[in-house]
């Protein structure tokens, strides 16, 4: 379950906060700090998760590579853990293929998918697994249900025939979280990803129970470039509300991260709101007179994957800019020195971010989860903090909206039908990838033409991004109580509402 504390979020956070303190600290020699670090993280000579406490500090060891930037090392081959640091510890370090990444030896080689007797089959007279199974792979051997793997097409009909629930089916987690079925096993059974599937959306990382996939990290260089008395403007997305505790308020979070050396704080739901105002546009002058439906564009992992399965409809995705990118480009034309933050749930931000129409605009994307270990290795108080005296009131409750499933589509269709009275706009909203499959297919065969198409990479929608902090039912409340606190409701409501054209200039 998402949003519980446990031993791999426990490593994840103690990394970022020593990237973080190393990059706060006046430190000079850093090749000497990153190899001290595995040691103060894990002190003694005791394993305190795995049998080994040289495999945990190993472990921990390329974790920190992959969060300062740096690629992991070649098992086969001698390489120092410093090794490409000086790459890294610069103020501008763009993410490098391939962003997610695994640790073969953090992997516990977990079997690709298996249907299993446990040991709560009772040996029933009826033996309804066997009568159901189309490839008579279940049989009866010393009075219990056997399946014989080599048979076995995991349809399942054995597991809802047993009225003890004796059987189940065994998923490598990481597999079983993707979307892409980019997942497969290597010689050795560990883990591998198919980089041509993969659209980068982080739900394998937030699932492997072994914390053996990590994505790459730009929390050094975001600190170092402020060090270095750069400003950095922190653009923080939506779903931000609640992810950093109960007690630390939206007023709160723009505190903790002026605390943290950021020159200003901007809401990414003014982004949200232009996204919004340029979609609807689209939609009423493109469907159906130009094509039959037309798609969201705000998730950059469900735009890439309607891309690749489905290239004759890439065309249908709107061409407007994602929120990240307006909002970025926007407060450049008004800062032009300044650096972008993006702060958010999404691990495909970071890709997104990295592409050369983008890198211009935006300069460093943050998770909550990572902002979370800056403020550990900052040393900033969450609970002493103080509310800004300026609030976050700049986004109307429509861009608030974005962060939930289905909030994006119910932005534009309120506006269009704001606009345009009489109009109804019909919306199909997926969340997860292989639900966004089964949404195209439906397009495909004619069953949704006339529709406004919003997918959704992550279950839940942005509040269920791979750099969330929080249980996801509890994040979409609270974002949902927030986008009916603001006295704008429609996005065309925004005092920003008027400079989008200038953003494609």
């Amino acid at each position: 379950m998402r949003g519980i504390y446990n031993s791999v979020t426990d490593i994840r956070r103690k990394v970022f906060a020593a990237i973080a303190r190393m990059a706060y600290e006046d430190e000079t020699d850093y090749a000497k700090r990153i190899e001290e670090i595995p040691y103060e993280i894990l002190p003694g000579t005791k394993a305190k998760y795995r049998n080994s406490i040289f495999l945990e500090r190993a472990i921990i060891g390329e974790r920190l590579r992959l969060g300062m930037g740096l690629p992991l090392r070649e098992m086969s081959e001698f390489g120092a853990l410093s090794d490409g640091i000086e790459e890294s510890t610069i103020a501008e370090k763009y993410y490098d293929d391939p962003l997610i990444n695994i640790i073969k030896f953090a992997c516990n080689a977990c079997p690709e998918k298996e249907v299993i007797v446990t040991n709560q089959c009772q040996g029933c007279l009826s033996h309804q697994c066997t009568e159901v199974c189309p490839k008579d792979a279940v049989q009866i051997v010393n009075g219990r249900s056997f399946i014989d793997q080599d048979k076995c097409i995991k349809c399942g009909r054995c597991m809802d025939a047993c009225p003890y629930h004796a059987i189940v089916k065994m998923e490598r987690p990481c597999a079983a979280s993707c979307g892409m079925n980019a997942i497969s096993s290597d010689a050795d059974g560990k883990a591998q990803i198919d980089y041509d599937r993969c659209v980068s959306c982080g739900q394998c990382l937030v699932n492997c129970p072994f914390g053996a996939i990590v994505d790459k990290g730009q929390i050094f260089q975001t600190i170092y470039a402020m060090k270095q008395g750069q400003d950095v403007i922190a653009c923080i997305a939506p779903a931000f509300v609640g992810q950093f505790g109960p007690t630390v308020t939206p007023e709160k979070v723009k505190t903790a991260l002026l605390d943290l050396g950021f020159a200003d704080v901007v809401e990414v739901a003014i982004g949200a709101d232009l996204c919004t105002i340029e979609e609807a546009e689209d939609f009423m002058k493109k469907v159906p007179e130009q094509q039959p439906f037309m798609a969201t564009s705000c998730c950059p992992a469900w735009s890439v994957m309607a891309k690749k399965d489905f290239p004759q409809y890439a065309s249908y995705i709107s061409m407007a800019m994602t929120p990240m990118v307006l909002t970025a480009r926007m407060v450049k034309k008004d800062h032009p020195n300044a650096k972008i933050a993006f702060i958010g749930p999404c691990a495909a931000k970071k890709l997104e971010a990295s592409r050369k129409s983008v890198r211009s605009d935006v300069d460093f994307v943050l998770t909550f989860e990572e902002v979370m270990g800056m403020l550990v290795g900052k040393g900033v108080d969450l609970g002493a903090l103080q509310p800004a005296e300026e609030k976050l009131e700049a986004g109307t409750n429509a861009g608030r909206g974005f962060a939930v499933s289905g909030g994006v589509a119910k932005a534009v269709k309120s506006l269009i039908e704001k606009e345009h009275p009489g109009t109804t706009v019909k919306v199909q909203a997926a969340e997860g990838l292989k639900n966004c499959r089964t949404m195209l297919m439906m397009a495909k065969a004619g069953r949704l033409n006339g529709y406004l198409l919003e997918g959704m990479a992550c279950p839940g929608g942005c509040v269920a991004g791979a750099g969330t902090l929080q249980p996801i039912t509890k994040s979409s409340a609270l974002v949902k109580k927030y986008a009916t606190e603001n006295p704008m409701t429609n996005s065309d409501e925004s005092a920003y509402a008027n400079r989008l054209e200038e953003l494609y200039e």
